[in-house]
């Protein structure tokens, strides 16, 4: 199945702007047909919503970039995008563990500030 930028960004959610982005950050290479638009396929999607996925985990592009290339190089980088993503799990789970740290605080400074509300009734 082929799509069209407008299609893809209709099926990702993604903007035509952002999709134009990433192909010129190299991080997707849709095909053009010989009017010279985009065609992407099925593969291109499922890409796309793995990038978002990276994203929506706080992956810079940078690092999203990084991945993208040793992926076009194949198999013979997954050790490598493998310890890229262990790495970015590892800042992730310190980054929940913050924020959860944060939370528990947060949640103590309202309870302090109910039960003075309630004394001050």
């Amino acid at each position: 199945m082929h799509y069209s930028i407008g299609k893809m960004s209709e099926l990702t959610k993604l903007s035509i702007h952002t999709l134009r982005y990433y192909e010129k950050e190299g991080l997707i290479a849709p095909k053009r047909d010989d009017g010279n638009r985009r065609i992407y396929n099925q593969s291109d999607y499922r890409w796309l919503q793995f990038i978002q996925r990276l994203k929506k985990v706080g992956m810079p592009i940078k690092e999203i970039r990084r991945y993208s290339d040793l992926r076009l190089k194949g198999d013979v980088t997954y050790s490598e995008r493998l310890e890229l993503l262990k790495s970015h799990l590892n800042l992730l789970d310190s980054n929940i563990d913050s924020l959860l740290k944060n939370r528990e605080k947060l949640v103590e400074k309202i309870a302090f500030y109910e039960k003075e509300i309630d004394r001050l009734k």
